[in-house]
C-alpha cells in the first residue's frame, strides 16, 4: 500500500514540476528569440543618427559623441564572420528608421565583440561596435531560483497530502484484509480520518458483522443438528436389539459412524468457536506422548529425530491435532513416521506414510468436511472424514501451516509448521 502512495505521490510531483519546468524554459525560449530585435533597435537608431551626421558634414572629421563605443569610417567592410541572423535583423530595423544602403554585422575571429558596418552616401563604411545582449543579473537569478525551489516544495507537500488522502481506503482495506483471524471474521476498524476513510471503514465493519453473524449462525447450526441427532439415534439403537443378529450387527455398525459423525461435527465447531489458549509448548515432549498412547492402541506409528522444540498454541487443542494426523497416517497409510526440526523461527513436523498416496486432483480437497479419497474404504476404516479438518483448524488458528502431498516413493507426506515460542511475529 506504501508503494501506490509513494507511486501517486511521484506522478503528482513529476507532472507539476515537470509543467513548471516547461513553463519556465518556454520563456525563456522566447526571450531569446526576440534577442535580435531587441540588440539591434538601439544599434539602429545609433547608426542613423551618425549617418545623418556625416552625410551632413561630408568629412566625418567630428569626433563622435562620448558615449558611442565605437564609430569609425573604412572603405570597405569586414569579410569575414558574417552573422546572417543579425544582418537580417539590422537591415529590418534600419529600413524601419529611414536609412537606405547596405548593411551588415560580422565578427571576425579572435575578436570579442561583433561590428555593424554601413554603407554611406560616398560609397565608404561606417563601422560601430555591435552591443554584446545584456545578461541577467544576480538578483534575478537568485528571484528565479528561489521561485523555483518553492514551487517545488510546494508541489510536494500537496502532492504527499493528497497521495495519503487518496490512498487512506485502500490502506485500510489493506490492514483489515491483513488482520483478519483463522475464524475469517474481519476486526473492528475505528472509523477516523476524511469522509471516504469513515466510509470505508463503517462498510468494513458492517460486512465484518454480517461475516460473524453468518459463521456463530452456521457453527450454531452445526451443534445443534449434531446434538439432535443423538435421540433418534438412540431411539434406533434400542430399536436395533429386536432384531435378528445379523441385521443388528449390521444397524449398530451404520449407527456408530452415524454418531461418529455427530460427535466429529459437534467437535469441530467447538474448534472454530475456542478461545485463544496459546502458551508455550514442549512440542518434541507432546509428539512422543501421542505416539506412545497411539502404539498402546495398536496402531503402526514410529518416531524418528525430535529436536527439542517450544512451540506457542494450546496444548490440549495441539495433542488432539497430532493425534487426529497420526491416526490418519496409521490407518490409511499403514503406518506413520515423525521427525521433528527447526527452520529459521518455525518449527518442523514431517509425517511419512507408506499407504497409496491421493489422487493429484483431490489434494486441494483433502482439508475439506467429510472428505474421503476412496469412498468405497468406508466399511473398513472408521471416521467421519473430519479428522484433517479438524487438525488444520486448530493448526491455523495458532498462526501454523499444514500442507499435505504425495511422496516420490509412494505414500502421503504431512507437513506441519509452528511459530517458535519466543519468535516475533511477521510484521
Amino acid at each position: 500500500m506504501r508503494t501506490l502512495q509513494l507511486k501517486i505521490a511521484l506522478i503528482l510531483i513529476g507532472s507539476i514540476v515537470a509543467v513548471v519546468f516547461v513553463a519556465t524554459a518556454a520563456t525563456a525560449l522566447v526571450l531569446n528569440r526576440g534577442e535580435a530585435a531587441r540588440m539591434v533597435g538601439p544599434m539602429s537608431r545609433h547608426i542613423a543618427v551618425a549617418r545623418e551626421f556625416f552625410d551632413a558634414t561630408g568629412n566625418g572629421t567630428r569626433p563622435p559623441p562620448p558615449r558611442e563605443p565605437r564609430t569609425e569610417i573604412v572603405a570597405a567592410p569586414p569579410t569575414e564572420g558574417l552573422l546572417p541572423e543579425l544582418t537580417a535583423a539590422l537591415e529590418t530595423a534600419l529600413v524601419a528608421e529611414g536609412v537606405d544602403g547596405a548593411s551588415q554585422v560580422s565578427q571576425a575571429a579572435g575578436d570579442d565583440q561583433p561590428v555593424a558596418a554601413v554603407q554611406i552616401a560616398d560609397g565608404r563604411w561606417m563601422l560601430f561596435d555591435f552591443p554584446q545582449p545584456p545578461t541577467l543579473p544576480p538578483q534575478l537569478l537568485l528571484a528565479l531560483g528561489s521561485w523555483l525551489t518553492l514551487v517545488v516544495v510546494g508541489v510536494v507537500g500537496v502532492a504527499l497530502v493528497m497521495a495519503r488522502r487518496v490512498t487512506r481506503p485502500f490502506l485500510i482495506l489493506d490492514e483489515a484484509i491483513a488482520s483478519v483471524g483463522p475464524d475469517g471474521v474481519l476486526p473492528h476498524t475505528p472509523e477516523v480520518g476524511s469522509g471516504e476513510a469513515r466510509q470505508t471503514a463503517a462498510s468494513l465493519n458492517r460486512l465484518s458483522d454480517r461475516v460473524k453473524a453468518a459463521m456463530e449462525s452456521r457453527m450454531r447450526l452445526v451443534a445443534a443438528a449434531g446434538h439432535d441427532l443423538r435421540t433418534p439415534m438412540t431411539r434406533m439403537r434400542l430399536r436395533a436389539e429386536f432384531l435378528n443378529e445379523d441385521d443388528r450387527a449390521a444397524w449398530l455398525t451404520d449407527l456408530d459412524e452415524l454418531e461418529a459423525i455427530a460427535d466429529s461435527a459437534i467437535r469441530i465447531v467447538r474448534e472454530e468457536g475456542a478461545g485463544d489458549d496459546a502458551v508455550a509448548v514442549q512440542l518434541d515432549a507432546l509428539v512422543r506422548e501421542c505416539i506412545e498412547e497411539l502404539q498402546e492402541a495398536g496402531l503402526k506409528v514410529e518416531s524418528g529425530a525430535l529436536a527439542a522444540t517450544q512451540v506457542v498454541a494450546g496444548p490440549l487443542a495441539l495433542k488432539r491435532a497430532l493425534r487426529n494426523l497420526l491416526t490418519n497416517a496409521a490407518t490409511h497409510g499403514g503406518g506413520g513416521r515423525v521427525t521433528l526440526s527447526t527452520e529459521g523461527n518455525r518449527a518442523k513436523l514431517v509425517i511419512e506414510d507408506d499407504g497409496p498416496g491421493i489422487p493429484e486432483p483431490l489434494l486441494e480437497q483433502v482439508f475439506e468436511p467429510f472428505f474421503r479419497a476412496n469412498p468405497g474404504r468406508t466399511q473398513t476404516v472408521k471416521g467421519a472424514g473430519l479428522g484433517l479438518a479438524i487438525a488444520k483448524e486448530i493448526i491455523e488458528r495458532f498462526g501454523g501451516s499444514i500442507s499435505i502431498g504425495n511422496r516420490a516413493a509412494g505414500g502421503l507426506e504431512q507437513t506441519v509448521t509452528l511459530r517458535l515460542a519466543g519468535a516475533q511475529l511477521p510484521k
